[in-house]
């Protein structure tokens, strides 16, 4: 069925990555391999240092979840190359019950496309033009089952003319085109004398005994010996050409692995063809595409941790199938086809609910794991002082921080440190842990810096201001605020753009220059987004 990915939320932050990979861990040690822990946007440098600290690996980066052609059953007939006959591919066709093959060179690149078509319409021309040019010799034995029968004499690879059945009222003259022929005969010794002394190009022999005469001549004639009878012969005689000479070999139609379902839908509709090539990133054939195979499509599958909104989520979201949901936050509206797990509790963390679920389950963490899983609680709770912390946070951390043998003490203040904030770029810093809201047709774009000194970035206030409007034009927000919360200080400053009315009537605070302080808000899902969503409700 392929991969299941585990995902948290657009700008990720510490508690969403490390729930993607401990969920993801969880999973797969109860025996689920195929479950792989994903991320839809950047490290910030918090989670940086935490996934060194305890010596894990980013999850892979999604750009987005739209359906590819590689998440489609598409067919995996054989690839054949230019060289093989005709005959070869027609029966391949048929074993396999298709009616296309694709055509490729040694290296597995597509160079042709043979349809059952393509067979038809050069089988109606052997029936007026009797001619073939430069047959190889190894095709031809292989397609009459035949033997040379002067293979020690006969050196040319390959054998052309006009095709002719010696019958009996022709004895006399066998090959009226002299030597540029391709002699079909049975057992006419007569004719077989004949042909040799003229030296024709061919002379195929055909359910008779072959004279030790005709093994030894060294005449420039390429003999061959069939147990076909030469009316077969003279059918089969046209399919031992390459394909490489029948297949179409321009303007081929073909798609990548990668490459995304909508796009595919649009060519195909602009497109007479009735099979594709499917090439992976190398070039190489793995398969063909047929129109019926987007009818189904085998939707990509998720786990959505630490979010349940469908604009902090994985673009194409409507193109998966969502498999289960781990969230920590108000329900929201991402909506699903079928019923699906939801594990929606009102903690700190998403990491507090994955902890009960290894411990329902009977699974110990590693102690790397338990340290990631701690600093992910840590980090969320802001070191428990966020109003949305509850005991079982504090708990489910105590016990992990046994397991990893860390003081969760010394991993929080670790944790919040924050680096560089002198000479990091404004947007960087902004986009640490940043979340789009639509609450009542207003649109708000939250950021959050928790720090343990607020100092040095309330010293860039003019850069963040500058840039917040920027984005608040950018994207036509309503309202963009940032809140760098000092843990010391068990508050948050609050930096905003939009309307100073709204911003006093909401936190009853009186703001100055863009800005106010809000002593005891530690949270922007338990008071910030809150207080916005009874304003405008």
């Amino acid at each position: 069925m392929g991969e299941i990915f585990v995902t948290g939320h657009r700008n990720p932050d510490t508690d969403a990555i490390v729930a993607a990979i401990s969920y993801a861990a969880l999973r797969n040690a109860l025996g689920d391999r195929e479950y792989k822990a994903a991320r839809i946007g950047s490290i910030n440098d918090e989670t940086a240092r935490m996934l060194e600290r305890f010596g894990f690996e980013p999850p892979q980066f999604i750009k987005n979840m739209r359906t590819q052609v590689c998440d489609l059953d598409y067919d995996r007939p054989p690839a054949l190359t230019g060289t093989v006959t005709m005959d070869l591919a027609w029966r391949t066709m048929r074993n396999v019950e298709t009616s296309t093959l694709p055509i490729v060179d040694e290296e597995g690149k597509l160079c042709g496309l043979l349809s059952a078509g393509d067979i038809a319409s050069y089988d109606m021309q052997t029936i007026s033009e009797s001619r073939i040019d430069a047959l190889p010799v190894f095709n031809l034995l292989s397609v009459l089952e035949g033997q040379l029968v002067n293979e020690n004499s006969f050196v040319v690879e390959t054998v052309s003319g006009e095709v002719r059945i010696a019958v009996p009222q022709a004895i006399d003259d066998p090959a009226d085109d002299g030597q540029d022929c391709i002699l079909i005969c049975g057992d006419q010794p007569e004719v077989i004398e004949k042909a040799l002394e003229r030296e024709i190009n061919c002379l195929i022999i055909c359910q008779s005994e072959i004279r030790p005469a005709w093994a030894r001549s060294t005449a420039n004639t390429c003999i061959i010996s069939t147990p076909l009878e030469a009316r077969t012969v003279a059918r089969l005689i046209y399919q031992a050409i390459p394909v490489e000479r029948v297949c179409q070999r321009e303007a081929i139609v073909s798609f990548h692995l990668a490459d995304y379902l909508d796009d595919v839908r649009e060519i195909l509709l602009k497109s007479r063809y009735r099979c594709y090539p499917v090439l992976d990133e190398n070039e190489r054939v793995v398969g063909t595409l047929s129109r019926f195979h987007l009818l189904r499509p085998r939707r990509k599958r998720v786990v959505l941790v630490d979010h349940n909104e469908s604009a902090q989520s994985v673009p194409g979201l409507d193109q998966v199938e969502i498999m289960e949901i781990i969230d920590h936050h108000r329900l929201a509206d991402i909506q699903t086809v079928q019923p699906i797990s939801v594990r929606n509790e009102p903690v700190g963390s998403t990491n507090t609910i994955i902890t009960a679920m290894y411990q329902e389950l009977g699974v110990m963490p590693s102690p790397k794991m338990a340290g990631l899983m701690a600093a992910a609680i840590l980090s969320d709770t802001v070191m428990f002082k966020s109003p949305t912390c509850t005991k079982r946070d504090i708990a489910m951390a105590e016990r992990l921080a046994r397991i990893a043998h860390v003081s969760l003490e010394e991993l929080g203040r670790e944790l919040f440190s924050v680096q560089g904030a002198d000479d990091k770029p404004i947007e960087d810093l902004f986009g640490t842990d940043y979340k789009v809201f639509h609450i009542a047709e207003h649109n708000i774009g939250v950021s959050q810096i928790t720090c343990a000194e607020a100092e040095g970035l309330l010293s860039r206030r003019d850069e963040f201001l500058a840039y917040m409007e920027k984005l608040k034009h950018d994207k036509d927000f309503n309202f963009v605020i940032l809140m760098i919360t000092d843990v010391l200080q068990e508050g948050s400053h609050i930096l905003y753009v939009g309307g100073d009315e709204e911003m006093q009537q909401a936190f009853s605070v009186e703001p100055k220059d863009h800005y106010m302080f809000l002593p005891g808000v530690m949270s922007r899902k338990k008071q910030i987004i809150p207080m916005l969503t009874a304003l405008w409700g």
